[in-house]
């Protein structure tokens, strides 16, 4: 019975949503190019279920480039409709239409002079009717056993508001730069904007020797600096190669007086480098391929830097 039940949701929601294609008419396009033209904030607003979907909306427009607030509409009619402006434009959700703190603002929007959108399950209702753009989220059947909570519904008006907001990003041609831009805490977002240099070690964290140093005064520097290699450079400061405790383990199976060495006869030569500038997400990608930890990272004439080693990678949360 309680499978039954849930198939039986699923399918009355899906079968909702599915009718909703038919209805991207003219009333859809119209509200597209509202929202486009509109030279403020969306401002999105509902009660109850309606609402909590407005909210959705709203927070989906906003992170898609278009500026949007929610306003509660009981708040509304007792003052917040102050933040309302003539270039705002307004979508109001209400499944009959006739929701009654939702109406009552209608005719003060209009004295405001902003756009009113409808997203509603009822096309004859008074919402509808005063509306610039109406969009028709009616349903067959509710998917509640009671035919009372609001589920099929609701589940249209956020699909629908998806589709708005997804025609949007079309239109504005919004790309995944201008997202990771709205969204600088986010994986996404570090992965687009996060650069080598904001994560790199340097300074005393980030071991740099000339090539004639011995070994044994590069392994006192790398434990200094709580490191896993040092950086090793000529006169200039540029780059020759890196010593790691990888070529530590290998020249010790050799059996040769490794401490009085110079580090350039020891160290890895010609490593991979990265450029200042480089994303972070880049050098993610090199250490994987290469299965290597380090990575030096130098300025464009070849001076090192700094240094970004896999756990820095991991504090950034880029692993």
């Amino acid at each position: 019975m309680l499978k039954k039940r849930a198939k039986q949701v699923l399918k009355i929601e899906a079968d909702s949503i599915r009718r909703l294609a038919s209805r991207i008419n003219k009333d859809f396009e119209k509200a597209v190019n509202l929202i486009f033209a509109s030279k403020g904030r969306v401002v999105v607003t509902g009660m109850g279920k309606a609402g909590i979907i407005g909210e959705k909306i709203s927070a989906t427009l906003a992170s898609t480039g278009t500026p949007s607030l929610w306003l509660h509409s009981a708040e509304a009619i007792h003052g917040d409709l102050g933040r309302v402006k003539k270039e705002d434009l307004i979508i109001a959700i209400s499944n009959s239409g006739e929701t009654e703190e939702t109406i009552r603002l209608i005719p003060h929007i209009k004295k405001i002079g902003a756009k009113l959108i409808a997203i509603t399950g009822n096309m004859r209702s008074t919402l509808a009717k005063n509306s610039d753009a109406a969009l028709d989220v009616s349903i067959k059947e509710e998917a509640c056993p009671l035919g009372l909570a609001p589920m099929a519904s609701t589940t249209t008006m956020l699909a629908m508001g998806d589709a708005l907001c997804a025609a949007l990003i079309d239109k504005r041609g919004f790309k995944k730069n201008d997202f990771a831009f709205l969204h600088p805490g986010g994986s996404l977002g570090k992965q687009l904007l996060l650069k080598v240099e904001d994560i790199m070690r340097k300074g005393a964290q980030n071991p740099i020797v000339k090539e004639n140093t011995k070994v044994k005064d590069v392994l006192l520097k790398i434990t200094s600096a709580r490191a896993g290699s040092a950086t090793v450079v000529d006169k200039k400061n540029k780059l020759l190669g890196i010593f790691t405790d990888g070529d530590l383990r290998r020249h010790l199976e050799d059996g040769i007086d490794l401490a009085s060495k110079k580090v350039k006869d020891v160290m890895t030569k010609r490593p991979k480098t990265m450029k200042k500038g480089s994303l972070a997400v880049e050098a993610l990608r090199i250490l994987q391929d290469n299965r290597i930890d380090e990575i030096p990272i130098v300025d464009e004439k070849g001076r090192a830097i700094g240094l970004v080693d896999v756990q820095d990678l991991l504090k950034a949360g880029l692993v």
